[in-house]
């Protein structure tokens, strides 16, 4: 009997990825499970199992092929095990039963996402355009669409600042929502609607406006009129980068402090303790120090831990502590996140650090140790340099730079020493943090490299 092994659900909200291996060969024999094919999206790189056993008939995809949810990459004639096929064929009939049930019962009590948000944003318009309305004279601003609707004020702050408020961009929630969800800035946006009024199909109009003006700018001229060249497809992670990075550094204003700390003594320190690292089968880096140290700091200093929502003017503080660790990867950069610092000691850090760097770099991270960072650090020190500006990671505010340590002749107490000094460049997003501040908190890093007991009980 032929089987048609499909695409799954490979993460939550991922509907897309790229063929990067095919790991069998039509003729294989294959079990229930194997693995048959490696695939590699935005969030993190997996192998794909087979849902059944069998001889691998035809495969229907190649490697750099874009694959979706539900497209079959290959067909297998299913085993003999007449044992197995029954119960496979028993499993698979209550689970199709079961997804009947769930999506007959899910089609008549809950409508689709899509429907809910467009009968939503119906409503909020005709709510809105009533209230628009009945009270043209008062000129009011559609606190509700702001979200300085949240704020308690006496009546008397409210009629002043009615006064000098900047008029709000008529828009209800959902089309709100949505110029957020395609990055479209809505102040930006020409509305079609009555007094300006702004819709989906105009936030769809300027963000294919936008897309176009970019395209031109950014066209390539004909580089083989100069000589032989090649193309090599652009990876999945490196596609991602490059979105992230360039909407982080067209949408934040980053500013760039630099400093050096004398790690002399941590040296001295790594060294003393590194049996320990040993015993649990790593070894202790700067960079774990570095991470339980910037843990410290976070708690000091806790807009460097926090995250700006400018739809509703606030700033995020986070409770938790979590740090992100920039890995390079053949693939491109990678960033897993190790969670809850400020609960592990160093050498359980060193060994995090490592796991997660080694999964990185086999494409085996999967998308939850990708996310929830509050801050990050990107160590270059192995590689070199002198100092370097990291772009910042959306929503965090703030990332660490780390470059190579250097034995450089300084001045101790009157008298000239070789001492190792390490650089360190902190970017950090200038609509939350002032420079003062940013620069109290990298002096504060350094004192805490240079004594970090002394920090510590600070």
């Amino acid at each position: 009997m032929a089987i048609e092994i499909k695409i799954p659900q490979i993460s939550e909200g991922v509907e897309t990825a790229t063929v990067t291996e095919i790991l069998v060969s039509e003729g294989d024999l294959i079990e229930k499970e194997q693995s048959v094919i490696a695939v590699e999206s935005d969030k993190a790189a997996v192998e794909i199992p087979s849902s059944h056993a069998g001889e691998v008939k035809s495969i229907k995809v190649n490697e750099n092929d874009e694959v979706n949810v539900g497209d079959v990459i290959m067909t297998l004639e299913e085993s003999d095990d007449k044992e197995d096929d029954n119960k496979d064929k028993k499993n698979e009939a209550s689970a199709d039963d079961t997804e009947v049930q769930e999506k007959n019962t899910s089609d008549q009590k809950k409508p689709e996402k899509d429907e809910v948000k467009d009968d939503t944003d119906k409503e909020q318009e005709e709510v809105d355009e009533s209230e628009e309305k009945k009270n043209n004279e008062d000129d009011k601003t559609d606190d509700d669409d702001d979200g300085n609707g949240k704020e308690e004020t006496s009546s008397k702050n409210s009629s002043e600042k009615k006064t000098n408020e900047k008029p709000s961009v008529p828009a209800s929630p959902g089309v709100r929502r949505f110029a957020r969800e395609l990055g479209v800035s809505i102040s930006e946006v020409k509305g079609s609607g009555e007094n300006g009024r702004i819709s989906k199909d105009d936030i769809k109009t300027h963000a294919k406006d936008s897309k176009t003006s970019r395209t031109s700018q950014n066209e390539l001229p004909d580089f083989s009129q100069w000589g032989e060249t090649k193309r090599k497809k652009i990876s999945g992670i490196r596609k991602t980068t490059a979105t992230k990075v360039t909407n982080a550094w067209q949408n934040i204003p980053h500013v760039f402090q630099f400093d050096e700390a004398d790690i002399t003594e941590i040296e001295g320190y790594m060294s003393k303790n590194q049996d320990k690292a040993n015993k649990a089968g790593t070894k202790l880096t700067i960079t774990a120090v570095l991470t339980k140290l910037v843990a410290d700091g976070l708690e000091k200093f806790p807009k460097f831990n926090a995250s700006l929502d400018l739809e509703n003017e606030e700033m995020v503080l986070k409770d938790y502590i979590n740090i992100g660790i920039a890995v390079d990867t053949e693939k491109g950069l990678l960033l897993p996140v190790i969670k809850k610092v400020d609960k592990k000691g160093i050498v359980d850090l060193a060994v995090e650090i490592s796991k997660l760097a080694e999964k990185a770099r086999h494409q085996k991270l999967t998308g939850e140790e990708m996310k929830g960072g509050n801050f990050s650090i990107s160590n270059l020190g192995g590689i070199g340099g002198t100092n370097f500006t990291p772009i910042i990671y959306h929503p965090q505010v703030a990332i660490l730079g780390v470059s190579r340590a250097q034995t450089k002749p300084i001045y101790v107490d009157g008298q000239l020493e070789a001492r190792k000094i390490l650089p360190l460049s902190l970017s950090y997003d200038h609509r939350l943090i002032d420079g003062a501040e940013a620069a109290r908190f990298i002096t504060w890093l350094k004192n805490a490299l240079e004594d970090p007991f002394e920090a510590l009980l600070s």
